[in-house]
This record gives structure tokens, C-alpha cells and sequence, in this order.
């Protein structure tokens, strides 16, 4: 039997690697890397990656038991908002009344419990108030055909003005046990109030991607004259997806409730740019027709994040927003280049 032949400098004892010797194999990764599309796509997971190590090392504290706990919590009325906000932005629309509705929601749950209604009454009632705002801005972008930017900038004053009015401009203190648990408890290091805000993601998740209705709002995003010839009512998906927006600005009342003791008149409009900011760090889509739940919620806890560890860092809250407006217009920078 014959020896192998001897080895020499150049020729190393290396067995060749059949995947990695491929043609085009290296190459092809780089790409993929290099390929602006794919951080479109994560920009809010990677993101939040980064900021947690950065703002960690700045700052021994960020990511503390303490006050990682404290920034699910505060995160946790965005997130709703931003789920909200996603229906709208996969029909191609957007729902720039969110923060003004979820005050008006926790004005009517204020002056139902100052007149002594039961608390479970009064949360459905906060409920019924961000859908009825929900709802009718729903039936006017879709069976009056109006751009959905000139309605809900309409709802938006609507809603603010009827917050005033309703209340007179002055807050309603609200003392409730069980508020407070809901706000300052919960399951481990869980809050109760980052429980709801996952279950609300998770069914959305299930409504938008597993559910004949999820692919009809996907389809009308996509391609509003396709959806129409395949029989999709484009007036119906409308109306639903602001119905389910006011519905959940509903809840993030009862949820701001819960974490102020008070219903205030005043808007929280930095919720209406954060929910968008979201929405846009998550991926979806401005143009409709592509979405996720995940990437928002990942954008609703970066943002919550960056506003904290700014505020460790002792950085004055007037420069925050304009931490958030240059994340908001880099992420959508980014989604020019979706596929």
C-alpha cells in the first residue's frame, strides 16, 4: 500500500470545509451582515442590546433588580399604545389621537369614581370611552373616505377638548387599593402592569397573524386596490383597527390611572410621538402592509429605557425628546430599506 505523500509548507494537514469552501459562501455572508435591510428589521432588538450595555457601563445601577423593574413598569402604558397604534399603521394609516384619547378615558374613569361608581364600572366605562373615540374615527376614514392623518388630528383636539371640558380642567384624585397593587405589585420581579401589556401583545400577536381578520388588515395595508378586488371591505378593516386603538387607549387610561392616583385633563402628548417612535424602531411599516407586535413592544422598551438611563446619568429632560426625535428619524431612515 502506498504512503501519502510527505507534507510541505504550503500545503497544510487541513481538511477542506465543504460549506465554508463553497463559492460565494463568504462573500454571500458579508452580505448578509453588510445588508441595510436586516438591521431595518432589528433595529429596536439590537438597539436595546446597545443602549443596556452602554447606559451599564456609564451607570453600575441601569440594570439593577430595582430599576429594571421600574422601567417594565413605565413602559408598560406605551407598549399598549404602541400595539394600538401597529393596526393602524399596517392599513397605511396612523392614530395621532392615542395620548388624547387615553386622557379623556382617564377623565370619564375619574369622575365615575369621585360620583361613587364601582371600580370595575368605572374601568369599563374608560374602556367604552377610548372605543367610542376609537370607533368613530374609524367610520370616518372609512365609510367617509378622509385621510386618516386630517381625522385623527382631529380626534386628537376633540378628545383634548372633552377632557377639559368634562373636568373642568382639574384633576380627580383616585385612592384605590387594588389600583395600587396593580401598579406596585406583582408575580416575582414581574409587575402586574407588564403582565397585562404582555397579554395584550400576545393576543394582538394572535389577532394579527393567526386570524382570517389579521391577513384582511395586512392585505388592505399592502394593497388597498387587491384587498378590494378579492372582496376585502376596506371601510370595515378601517373601522376596526381604530376601534381597536381607542380600545386600548382605554386600557392605557386605567393603567395611568392606576400608576398617578389621578385622572389629569392635561395631555400626555410625549406618548402619542413615543407610540409612533415605537411602532417605527419595531418595524412596521409606514406605507401599511407590513408589521409585527414584537418589534413595537422591543421599540416601546428602548425608548423607556433610553429616557432612563439619560435621567441616571443626570442629563436635563429637556434634551430627552431630542434623544428620541434623532432615534425616531434613524429608524425610519432604516425602513426606506425594507424589503
Amino acid at each position: 500500500m502506498a504512503s501519502p505523500p510527505p507534507l510541505s509548507p504550503d500545503r497544510p494537514d487541513v481538511s477542506p470545509d465543504p460549506v465554508l469552501d463553497q463559492p460565494g459562501r463568504r462573500p454571500a455572508r458579508l452580505a448578509r451582515v453588510t445588508d441595510v435591510s436586516l438591521w431595518a428589521e432589528w433595529a429596536a432588538p439590537v438597539g436595546l442590546v446597545i443602549l443596556a450595555v452602554v447606559f451599564q457601563l456609564m451607570n453600575s445601577t441601569f440594570l439593577s433588580l430595582g430599576n429594571v423593574k421600574a422601567m417594565l413598569v413605565a413602559a408598560a402604558i406605551l407598549v399598549v399604545l404602541s400595539v394600538g397604534q401597529t393596526f393602524a399603521v399596517a392599513t397605511g394609516g396612523i392614530d395621532l389621537s392615542v395620548a388624547s384619547t387615553m386622557t379623556f378615558g382617564a377623565i370619564v374613569f375619574g369622575l365615575a369614581y369621585a360620583k361613587g361608581a364601582p371600580l370595575p364600572v368605572c374601568c369599563l366605562l374608560a374602556l367604552a370611552a377610548g372605543l367610542l373615540v376609537g370607533l368613530v374615527q374609524g367610520l370616518v376614514v372609512g365609510r367617509g373616505r378622509i385621510t386618516d392623518f386630517i381625522v385623527t388630528l382631529g380626534g386628537l383636539s376633540v378628545a383634548s377638548g372633552l377632557a377639559l371640558v368634562v373636568s373642568d380642567g382639574k384633576p380627580t384624585t383616585v385612592i384605590s387599593p387594588f389600583l395600587l397593587r396593580l401598579s406596585t405589585q406583582g408575580v416575582g420581579p414581574v409587575g402586574y402592569t407588564v403582565i397585562l401589556a404582555l397579554a395584550v401583545a400576545l393576543l394582538a400577536h394572535v389577532l394579527l397573524f393567526h386570524t382570517r381578520f389579521g391577513t384582511h388588515v395586512l392585505a388592505a395595508g399592502g394593497s388597498p386596490e387587491a384587498a378590494t378586488a378579492t372582496g376585502i371591505s376596506l371601510a370595515n378593516i378601517k373601522t376596526a383597527v381604530y376601534a381597536i386603538s381607542g380600545l386600548l387607549s382605554g386600557l392605557a387610561a386605567i393603567l395611568l390611572v392606576a400608576r398617578v392616583g389621578a385622572s389629569e385633563p392635561a395631555a400626555n402628548m410625549q406618548f402619542l410621538l413615543n407610540s409612533v417612535a415605537a411602532v417605527v424602531l419595531g418595524g412596521v411599516s409606514l406605507m401599511g402592509g407590513r408589521a409585527t407586535i414584537a418589534g413595537p413592544v422591543a421599540g416601546a422598551l428602548l425608548l423607556t429605557g433610553l429616557t432612563n438611563g439619560l435621567t441616571l446619568l443626570g442629563v436635563s429632560q429637556y434634551y430627552q425628546p431630542v434623544a428620541v426625535g434623532a432615534v425616531v428619524v434613524l429608524a425610519a431612515f432604516l425602513t426606506r430599506f425594507q424589503r
